[in-house]
């Protein structure tokens, strides 16, 4: 079931359907967005249109992520960290009207996204062979502004899960998910200064972009981190979305090489988040224990647009088995799972 694009072509096809199916390592797909037919009208396919960049930066002590959306009626930009020491999480958006001063590239590997507001400046800037991430937000914790100087290194060797998915017969979810990007900069909260280098920090990135039902649930589990012995180990399961019978997009990688697998259970319950999670892969090569030690949850209620997101963030114990059939221990492994409803 687990269909592999491996050709280039573009994402929709005249009628505004997918003309590809499944899985790729790379960005294959030409997003051509004006394609779209949903509706008659192209203002109403824009306004059905979701897209976003979202970086999460892991480290042993923190969690930092920095997200760019447009959502058709609104724009939304969003900050939030997250102390692993302290128990605590702070977080700021910020909202346009229809999508104001978001404007997102039509792919992952070139564009750039700059977006500027009162006492808030974020970019995204996509190089050669890295990004960078630069943040400036003026009153974002108690009067204190935060700033981030981040370098994304993006090495060719490095595979990512890219999924095109149908989500009826005419919607769709274009998304590319790249773990374990080494990272190094400063990010500086007031007078507190983390300085970031490319052992101990990683970078995830949530890029996306498609026409989604107004009502909406899914899950999503990752970890960038490293092994014991050095080498680094990201992990992306996902569920609840569109028509997964031509791929989901479970997999890990280790030291930049994906093992693709097969269905991933979430085993969690929903009246209590902070219990432990369970994840079972049907072909044997992924079980994992999630132990969440921090629970953020993040509302927005716009009127047409609403969500609600459990993110928590833990530890994954268990194993995982490569193509090549090395099982590899995985111990304390800091990453996070979530349940995430959305009417937007």
């Amino acid at each position: 079931m687990q269909n592999e694009i491996t050709t280039n072509d573009d994402l929709l096809d005249d009628r505004g359907r997918l003309k590809e199916r499944g899985f790729s390592k790379k960005p294959l797909l030409n997003y051509n967005p004006e394609k779209i037919a949903v509706y008659p009208f192209k203002t109403l396919n824009r306004l059905r249109l979701k897209e976003w960049d979202y970086y999460g930066i892991t480290t042993s002590d923190f969690f930092f992520s920095a997200t760019v959306s447009n959502l058709g009626y609104a724009g939304m930009v969003f900050i939030y960290y997250v102390d692993f020491h302290d128990q605590t999480c702070v977080e700021r958006s910020i909202i346009t009207p229809w999508g104001k001063d978001c404007i997102l590239p039509h792919s992952s590997e070139s564009g750039n996204i700059e977006f500027k507001g009162e006492g808030v400046r974020v970019s995204f800037l996509r190089r050669s062979d890295h990004r960078e991430i630069m943040v400036a937000w003026k009153d974002f914790y108690q009067g204190s502004e935060i700033t981030a100087d981040l370098t994304v290194y993006q090495p060719d060797r490095i595979e990512s899960i890219v999924m095109s998915t149908p989500i009826g017969r005419k919607r769709f979810y274009y998304n590319q998910k790249i773990n374990c990007m080494p990272t190094e900069g400063t990010i500086r909260l007031g007078k507190r200064v983390y300085t970031l280098d490319r052992k101990s920090a990683l970078t995830t990135l949530d890029w996306g972009r498609g026409v989604w039902e107004y009502s909406s649930y899914w899950n999503w589990a990752s970890a960038s981190g490293f092994l014991r012995d050095g080498r680094s180990v990201g992990l992306n399961l996902g569920t609840g979305f569109g028509d997964l019978s031509h791929a989901t997009e479970n997999c890990f990688f280790i030291n930049g090489k994906m093992t693709k697998l097969d269905r991933v259970e979430f085993l969690y319950d929903s009246s209590n988040y902070m219990r432990q999670w369970f994840f079972p892969s049907n072909d044997g090569k992924l079980n994992l224990t999630f132990t969440p030690f921090l629970e953020r949850v993040a509302r927005s209620n716009l009127l047409v647009i609403r969500s609600e997101v459990h993110q928590m963030f833990g530890r994954y114990d268990g194993y995982v088995v490569t193509d090549a059939k090395e099982k590899i221990a995985v111990k304390g492994l800091v990453g996070w799972a979530e349940e995430h409803h959305a009417r937007w």
